[in-house]
């Protein structure tokens, strides 16, 4: 360890509780998303974080962030940017943690240190800050990414329900671009619900599927396919006059599937398969 990390380390070990002091205040002028939990949170991971950039610099020095040393000091800074990810923070928001020690680190280092020492300190201290400080950025934007596919995969969950119509009769009704990411996905809730039910027919009603080309086709025929080997005939519904007309200049093949132009004559098809049907109630007197 050199001259100037050595005197890096001294002052963060004896000033460390009136470092932490200035530098919360330093984080409180921050303008954020602030109640009591995230100031009690906020002062254990400062403390912690302290502690734990002090011990890496008696080990490794100010040059080696990315190495084990520093690994403590990473694993809170990445818990640290999972958590603002999640509170919906912004990254500049969450990597002012960090840079926010810069003035009361230097405020101290100032105090103990001058001339040559002093300079040598301040530069230690400032790629320490700084490197770290960018690790909780990209630690953040992982993290934030993490966060909005979960959501996506939430989302995709959602806007493809399956519906139990009628005993032995289930509806898949499709909203939006079917791509092969939602197939998956359509594909699995199909399945599973037809396992849970019994179920040995299944509606997909793409009425609002804005257009249908080649490939929303092949995905249509592969749950169709697996629907078959899991023992329910589908029948796709939604066959607007445009979309017709789509298939037919595409020339893609559909013989081989049930198709009907609403989700109702889907239903009545349906129910005649299974030998029910519906009848209307008497008129009252």
């Amino acid at each position: 360890m050199n001259t100037a990390t050595a005197a890096l380390a001294e002052t963060l070990r004896k000033h460390e509780s009136e470092i932490l002091a200035d530098w919360l205040k330093e984080q409180a002028a921050v303008p954020s998303r602030r109640n009591a939990v995230h100031d009690a949170e906020t002062r254990t991971l400062s403390r912690d974080f302290l502690n734990a950039v002090q011990e890496a610099l008696n080990g490794s020095g100010a040059d080696n962030v990315g190495g084990s040393g520093y690994s403590r000091a990473r694993d809170l800074l990445a818990e640290l940017s999972a958590s603002r990810a999640v509170q919906g923070q912004s990254p500049s928001e969450t990597a002012m943690f960090v840079f926010s020690l810069k003035q009361p680190l230097f405020t101290w280092l100032r105090r103990d240190l001058e001339g040559d020492k002093l300079a040598e300190a301040m530069w230690a201290a400032t790629l320490v800050i700084d490197r770290l400080g960018l690790f909780t950025t990209e630690a953040f934007q992982k993290s934030r990414e993490e966060v909005i596919q979960r959501q996506q995969r939430e989302l995709l969950e959602l806007s493809t329900p399956v519906v139990e119509l009628w005993d032995g009769i289930l509806a898949l009704p499709l909203i939006g671009t079917l791509d092969s990411g939602r197939t998956q996905v359509v594909m699995e809730s199909l399945l599973e619900k037809i396992v849970q039910s019994g179920s040995t027919i299944a509606i997909i009603d793409i009425t609002g599927v804005p257009t249908v080309d080649t490939l929303v086709a092949q995905h249509l025929m592969k749950t169709v396919a697996a629907a078959r080997l899991m023992g329910a005939d589908c029948i796709i519904s939604g066959i607007r006059p445009q979309i017709a007309q789509t298939i037919v200049h595409l020339g893609v093949d559909l013989s081989a599937v049930t198709t009907k132009a609403s989700l109702a004559d889907a239903f009545m098809l349906a129910l005649r398969r299974l030998g029910s049907r519906i009848e209307a109630a008497p008129a009252r007197v």
